[in-house]
């Protein structure tokens, strides 16, 4: 069974960093482009930032563009998110999710999600 799983969140003061880890299992993450969304309370999913398959492209949304860095090493099936320079509105639960194709995944149309890990911003 294919699964995605997330680490690394925490509360964190405004202006710090945290790297999350997206880890699979049951399948090889090479085979997809991967996406990190995340979910406020009481707001709407909002997509973060998405890596193609061979992590030649990548995109990130407004609100993280400078901040975030998204990478991947293929050969430890793991994808990162670098977040520096952490605001409050950052926020949010923190997904991973897997598309078999990158136009998908710059739609944010995945086929596969993790649990998500907590990410808190505040002093």
């Amino acid at each position: 069974q294919l699964q995605l799983v997330e680490s690394g969140g925490g509360l964190v003061q405004p202006g710090g960093s945290l790297r999350l880890s997206c880890a699979a299992a049951g399948f090889t993450l090479d085979d997809y482009s991967i996406g990190w969304i995340r979910q406020a309370p009481g707001k709407e999913r909002e997509g973060v930032s998405c890596i193609s398959k061979d992590g030649g492209s990548r995109s990130y949304a407004d609100s993280v563009k400078g901040r975030f860095t998204i990478s991947r090493d293929n050969g430890k099936n793991t994808v990162y998110l670098e977040m520096n320079n952490l605001k409050p509105e950052d926020t949010g639960n923190y997904y991973c999710a897997a598309a078999d194709d990158f136009l998908k995944a710059l739609l944010y149309e995945f086929e596969h999600w993790g649990q998500g890990t907590q990410v808190t911003v505040s002093s």
